[in-house]
């Protein structure tokens, strides 16, 4: 079941924690000390009217996102039994070859089928496939990769080294793995 939400990327954690709480929301914030090296410090994830409130305090680029989850709960069904321990989130730059519509498309359909045969420690799978940007980076995705804890996410992300090659293939068919930033690791923080 698909849902639409507004996607907010901060390079300020204090600032996306407020507007988490303001919107009801859920604060993705990483979990480096150091964040100037990475995309955004924080994504906040969002159901509200306060449209141009959100735009304007996300600072890293702010969304309309179609949420799809393909492995458990709606990311805002989740509780904190059956929250996630540690999420890496992936921004995805389409494939300029495939364009962005057919990049989401074989995300969708044919990476996601992958992924949850080779990521066998995920807990929790979510694809945040880019409608609108309102600012920020032309960005047209995030996957969110969630798992037990950080140790799992870091070392159990594939379940075989043909497994990790098989992904790398496959990413490399939808989306732009130069263009594409870095990883964000990050704790779930639903508030309100």
């Amino acid at each position: 079941m698909s849902s639409l939400m507004l996607a907010g990327a901060y390079s300020d954690r204090e600032k996306a924690a407020e507007t988490a709480v303001r919107t009801g929301g859920i604060n993705l914030a990483a979990t480096s000390a150091e964040t100037n090296h990475l995309p955004f410090a924080s994504l906040v994830l969002a159901v509200t009217d306060e449209l141009d409130l959100f735009v304007g305090d996300a600072d890293a680029g702010s969304y309309l996102v179609c949420e799809r989850p393909i492995k458990n709960t709606p990311l805002l069904q989740l509780t904190k039994e059956n929250q996630p321990g540690s999420i890496g989130i992936f921004t995805m730059v389409a494939n300029a070859d495939l364009g962005a519509r057919e990049s989401d498309r074989h995300w969708r359909d044919k990476h996601a089928p992958l992924a949850l045969e080779v990521h066998t420690a995920m807990t929790h799978y979510y694809q945040l496939s880019v409608l609108q940007r309102f600012n920020g980076p032309v960005w047209n995705g995030f996957a969110l990769c969630c798992f037990r804890n950080e140790d799992d996410l870091r070392n159990r992300f594939f379940n075989t080294p043909e497994g990790e090659t098989a992904i790398a293939r496959d990413v490399a068919k939808f989306a732009d793995p130069r263009k594409s930033p870095r990883r964000v690791l990050s704790t779930f923080a639903q508030t309100g």
